[in-house]
């Protein structure tokens, strides 16, 4: 099914006119959500994949923020997402997140809960997403050159205790969407 969607995908991005109505543009945002949730869906299954059998929490985050990086580039044949990875709850200080296992630039070490958008994640412990960080308040600048950021919070249990967050920072505006904060939430 993932492949036969991709597959419409590609077939109608080829045969596309210029004038194409009302319908067939609703048409190609559907095929375009079913490949993105395709995507999603064999991400996530990768990733279990992955790190299945293995206990050690560093290196199952090491894996996941390279796969994060290397798949979301190639699904866009750009290299647009530039910082993938992880900040946890320090056990020393709860009211600080530490840098975790991530792929692309360094990345600031420490962020207080409830500052930028990956302590606003973890104090509000709901997805974030900033289709331009320039005009989020108080935004953390590890890299100048992002523009747009998704985090979501990483959740323990039904007391959903907070363990840390996924960040994912991206070159251009409008970055990320719905179909991304469905995919990460699930890989939470």
């Amino acid at each position: 099914f993932v492949l036969l969607a991709l597959v419409l995908l590609l077939l109608l991005a080829t045969c596309s006119l210029i004038g194409s109505t009302e319908t067939e543009r609703k048409r190609d945002s559907r095929l375009d959500k079913m490949a993105q949730n395709a995507f999603w869906q064999e991400f996530n299954e990768q990733a279990a994949s992955l790190v299945g059998g293995e206990r050690n929490h560093v290196a199952n985050l090491a894996n996941i923020a390279s796969l994060l990086f290397h798949e979301l580039n190639e699904k866009t044949k750009a290299s647009q997402v530039n910082w993938a990875g992880f900040y946890l709850v320090d056990v020393l200080k709860p009211q600080q997140l530490v840098l975790g296992p991530f792929h692309g630039l360094p990345a600031c070490i420490r962020i207080p809960l409830g500052k930028g958008v990956c302590g606003t994640t973890a104090t509000n412990k709901t997805t974030t997403i900033v289709p331009d960080v320039h005009e989020f308040p108080g935004h953390i600048a590890c890299d100048s050159k992002s523009n747009s950021e998704i985090v979501v919070p990483l959740l323990k249990g039904e007391s959903r205790e907070l363990l840390g967050v996924i960040d994912l920072d991206h070159l251009g505006h409008n970055g990320f969407d719905e179909e991304d904060k469905v995919g990460l939430e699930r890989l939470a």
